[in-house]
């Protein structure tokens, strides 16, 4: 029996969880079709977050999950320049012929998506980035030149908690776009994701005994993202979430992190998300969303 799942029509944070929703609630026997064909719009977060689903659910049925594309040409030009459509025909099935498309114009892509599965592939990353980072920033946001070596220093953080704490493989993905409606000027948006361990298995050796029995993932999130506990016993090691943060608040930007049940946030002024979440649908790993806007 083949279930279909239908993907929200904005894949992005909020897209996204609603996705993991349907899929926690499929049986594990038969297939699953994924229905995209509504989609108008993705950001980089949904897209890496799609992928993960499908890893997701590539491992739990005997075939691997078909996927219909959108019907927008618009939004498949998108995804062919972020790539997507490249590591889609790795975990999906996707129709025969889909290939990454050609970019029309100026790309505002700094970084298409990217799989993250070894500490040379986020070296890799950082030396792709940095050839575009100091121009997307001075140009589109207002940054300045000084901003691109800290911007690139976060980027590096993120990926490598890919590989040393989420054991497990990820994706990455960057864009520009312009909110002219939701803050009226320019953001980057930065999505990672992985299937890992989550924060609260990678702390739990560690911390999970002195929490007892409040020890979930939202304190797992709240003990790292708050507190700046992390994994390691040295004094110093394992503060690049915590700098992280600080970064992006700086900048006046938003950083969210899910991970299995819960979600925390450093939300800024311009954002109504709430700071903390818990009892979402569970999900392996974490994804991480940070939101960039241009400098006023």
């Amino acid at each position: 029996m083949r279930r279909v799942i239908a993907v929200p029509p904005t894949l992005d944070e909020r897209g996204f969880d609603l996705l993991v929703e349907e899929v926690t609630k499929l049986e594990p026997e038969g297939s699953v079709l994924l229905d995209a064909r509504h989609v108008r719009w993705a950001d980089p977060y949904g897209m890496v977050g799609l992928l993960a689903v499908g890893q997701v659910l590539r491992g739990r049925y005997e075939a691997p999950p078909l996927l219909q594309l959108p019907d927008s040409s618009e939004v498949m030009s998108y995804l062919g320049r972020m790539e997507f459509l490249t590591k889609a025909a790795e975990i999906f099935d996707i129709p025969a012929g889909v290939g990454p498309r050609k970019p029309v114009g100026p790309s505002n892509v700094l970084l298409e998506i990217t799989h993250i599965r070894s500490h040379q592939d986020v070296h890799e990353v950082i030396d792709h980035v940095q050839d575009r980072a100091g121009t997307i920033l001075t140009e589109k946001l207002n940054y300045s030149w000084a901003d691109a070596v800290p911007f690139s220093i976060m980027l590096s953080e993120v990926c490598q908690n890919i590989i040393e704490h989420a054991e497990s493989g990820g994706w990455v993905g960057i864009q520009t776009y312009n909110w002219a409606r939701r803050l009226g000027r320019q953001v980057v948006v930065i999505g990672v994701v992985d299937l890992g361990v989550g924060f609260r298995g990678s702390l739990a050796r560690e911390h999970a005994a002195r929490f007892g029995d409040r020890w979930d993932d939202l304190t797992a999130l709240q003990a790292a993202f708050l507190h700046g506990v992390t994994r390691f016993r040295d004094p110093g090691r394992g503060q690049g979430l915590k700098q992280i943060r600080s970064r992006v608040h700086r900048w006046g930007g938003k950083v969210s992190i899910r991970s299995g049940t819960a979600r925390i946030a450093d939300v800024p002024e311009w954002d109504d998300s709430p700071t903390t979440e818990d009892g979402l649908a569970d999900f392996p790993g974490s994804q991480i969303l940070i939101v960039l806007p241009a400098r006023v």
